[in-house]
C-alpha cells in the first residue's frame, strides 16, 4: 500500500489501514511507562504543590521545581475505580482500575515519553529520561550538549541559555499492540496532547518557550540512545527563564549540518530497558512513515508561506467579548473529566461558549518553527462546532473564527442525530450534549512543503488544540470527550468543508455531566 493511501484510509477508512484478523493481546500488553534499568536515578520530591497560582517570580528552578513541573506535565495524579456492570441482580461487579495523568491518551496507552537535558544546580549536566511510575530521573548520558543540540535544531535557538530542553518521543508498539495501524494517527495527538499540557504549566511557571517540529531525527534519538524501529523524538521544546534568539531558519552557513556527521561526534549508547511484552509484532507502516518523514540535514528545514483562509460565507453571528480566563490550573487539571454515557443535556449561554472559544484559541498561541516569526499567519488547526439548546444562537452547524470573534453560520438545525449515526461505537449520548466541536485541518496536512512529517505535525498541533479545548471545558465547569471513532466524511459534508480543502480531525462532545460512580484519590501529598 502506498503511503498517500494509507495516510488517507487511516482518516477515511480505517478498516482499509488496518492489518486483517488482528487480535489483542491483552495478556502481554506493554506498560503505559519506560522503566529504564541499571542507571543513575535520581529521585525528585513527593511534596508536589496542590495550586500553581502565586508562583515566585521566574528562575533557574531548583531540582524540586523541577519535579514539580513534570509531575504537573505528564507525573501519574490520580487512581480510580469504576463500576462496569451495574445490574443489581449480580452478585458480584466488575471493577476497572486505571492512572491518570493531566494530559489524556487514547485508551490510556500513553505512547509518548518525556526526556529532558538539564543544566540545574546539584545535578550533573545531561540527559534523562522521566521516570513516570517512581517520579524520578534516570540519567543516560552526561555532559554539556548545548552545541550539539543547538546544531540539530539548525542553530535557531539560543540553547546555552535554556536551563532545560524536553524531548518528547513516541513508543510505536504502546499502543499499536492494541489499535493495529491506527496507532499512528493517535501517537501524533498524543504527543500534541502532552504538548498542549507542557506548554500551559510553563506558562505558570513563568518558563520562556517554543515548539520545535523539525530537527535532525537520528541525531536527537542517537543523545537519547533510542531504537528508531522502536522509538523517536517527535517534537524537541526548549525552555529558558528568559526570552532568548528565536528563529524559524538559522544563519544559512551554520544550517548546513547533516545528521550522520553530528551523530558521530557521541558515542552509542544502548541503555537497557523494560517494557513487559515478550512477543512484540511488528508494525511496517509505522516505521515506514517514521522513516521517510526524518530529515537528515538542516538544509531541508522548511517553513509556511503565509495564505489567508477560505471562509464560509454564511451569517455571522457575533459572540460576547470577553477577557481571558483566570483559573488555577491545578485545579481545573485535577477535576477535568471526560464524561462518556455521564453527559447531561443543559442549557449553555452564550457567554459560557465564547469564553471557551476564545480562551482556546487565544491559548493556543505558540512560538513554533513552522512559520516566520513577524509575519502574521491563520491558523493551521482551527474550531467548528455543532450547537444544540445555546442560548440565543440557532442550533447549527457553525465555523468559528476566530479573528472576528464570530461564529460562521454553515448549515442550520439540530445535528445530533446525524452525529450519533457517524460514530463507530456508541459510548457518548450526543443527544445530551450541547456542543460538539470538531477541530479542523487542511486535507493535505501541508504535504508539499513537510512531506509526510506533515501528517504528523498537523496531528501533534490538533492534540495540542484539544488540550486546550478540555482545559477551557474545565474551567468553564463543563467536560469534554475527544472521539476518533466518527464519520469524518460525514462531517466534513455537514461544515461544507471540501471547497476549503479542509477536513475535521478529531471530535470532541463537550457540555455538562453527572458524576460517575468510582472510587478516586489524587496521587500527591
Amino acid at each position: 500500500m502506498i503511503l498517500d493511501e494509507f495516510l488517507h484510509n487511516l482518516h477515511f477508512d480505517i478498516e482499509k489501514a488496518s492489518i486483517p484478523n488482528w487480535e489483542v493481546d491483552w495478556e502481554d500488553k506493554p506498560l503505559p511507562y519506560k522503566l529504564y534499568r541499571g542507571l543513575p536515578v535520581i529521585p525528585l520530591s513527593l511534596e508536589v504543590p496542590l495550586t500553581l497560582e502565586g508562583q515566585n517570580q521566574p528562575a533557574t528552578p531548583d531540582l524540586c521545581k523541577i519535579g514539580h513541573f513534570l509531575w504537573y506535565v505528564y507525573g501519574l495524579t490520580q487512581f480510580s475505580q469504576s463500576v462496569i456492570s451495574m445490574d443489581s441482580t449480580e452478585l458480584t461487579t466488575e471493577l476497572m482500575q486505571s492512572k491518570r495523568r493531566f494530559a489524556p491518551s487514547g485508551g490510556a496507552l500513553y505512547p509518548s515519553e518525556l526526556y529532558v537535558y538539564l543544566k540545574i544546580e546539584d545535578l550533573p549536566v545531561g540527559v534523562y529520561h522521566y521516570d513516570v511510575a517512581h517520579h524520578c530521573l534516570v540519567l543516560l548520558r552526561e555532559g554539556n550538549f548545548d552545541s550539539y543540540i543547538a546544531r540539530a535544531l539548525g542553530n535557531r535557538c539560543e540553547i546555552p541559555a535554556c536551563f532545560t530542553t524536553v524531548f518528547v518521543s513516541t513508543m510505536f508498539w504502546k499502543n499499536f499492540f492494541k489499535y493495529n495501524n491506527f496507532a499512528y494517527r493517535l501517537q501524533g495527538l498524543d504527543a500534541g496532547v502532552l504538548i498542549g499540557q507542557l506548554l500551559e504549566v510553563s506558562k505558570r511557571f513563568g518558563y520562556e518557550s517554543g515548539v520545535y517540529f523539525q530537527f535532525l531525527d537520528s541525531s536527537m534519538n542517537h543523545l537519547l540512545g533510542l531504537s528508531e524501529h522502536e522509538e523517536s523524538v517527535y517534537a524537541v521544546i526548549p525552555l529558558s527563564v528568559e526570552p532568548t534568539i528565536w528563529s524559524a531558519n538559522g544563519p544559512e552557513l551554520d544550517r548546513m549540518v547533516t545528521a550522520d556527521k553530528l551523530s558521530r561526534e557521541l558515542t552509542l549508547i544502548q541503555p537497557n530497558h523494560f517494557i513487559r511484552s515478550q512477543r512484540v509484532k511488528e508494525y511496517p507502516m509505522l516505521t515506514k512513515l517514521n522513516e521517510v518523514s526524518m530529515l537528515d540535514s538542516t538544509t531541508k528545514f522548511s517553513s509556511i508561506e503565509p495564505v489567508e483562509n477560505v471562509s464560509i460565507d454564511g451569517q455571522a453571528v457575533a459572540l460576547p467579548q470577553t477577557e481571558r480566563l483566570s483559573y488555577d490550573l491545578g485545579s481545573v487539571c485535577r477535576n477535568r473529566f471526560s464524561p462518556d454515557m455521564d453527559f447531561i443535556l443543559g442549557k449553555v449561554s452564550q457567554v459560557e461558549l465564547a469564553n471557551l472559544l476564545h480562551e482556546t484559541t487565544n491559548s493556543f498561541l505558540y512560538r513554533n518553527d513552522l512559520e516566520a516569526v513577524h509575519q502574521k499567519h491563520e491558523p493551521r488547526v482551527s474550531l467548528n462546532v455543532c450547537l444544540y439548546n445555546v442560548e440565543g444562537i440557532p442550533n447549527g452547524a457553525y465555523q468559528y473564527d476566530s479573528t472576528a470573534h464570530a461564529l460562521r453560520q454553515i448549515h442550520l438545525g439540530d445535528h445530533r442525530l446525524l452525529l450519533q449515526s457517524g460514530m463507530s461505537l456508541y459510548n457518548v449520548n450526543l443527544l445530551q450534549v450541547p456542543l460538539c466541536i470538531h477541530v479542523t485541518g487542511n486535507k493535505d496536512y501541508y504535504q508539499t512543503t513537510f512531506g509526510y512529517r506533515g501528517y504528523r505535525i498537523q496531528q501533534m498541533e490538533a492534540g495540542m488544540l484539544v488540550q486546550r479545548l478540555l482545559l477551557s471545558a474545565g474551567a468553564s465547569g463543563m467536560g469534554g470527550h475527544p472521539l476518533l471513532g466518527y464519520d469524518s466524511k460525514l462531517c466534513d459534508e455537514l461544515y461544507r468543508m471540501e471547497p476549503q480543502g479542509k477536513t475535521s480531525l478529531i471530535q470532541i462532545p463537550i457540555g455538562p455531566y453527572r458524576n460517575r460512580p468510582w472510587l478516586m484519590g489524587g496521587l500527591c501529598t
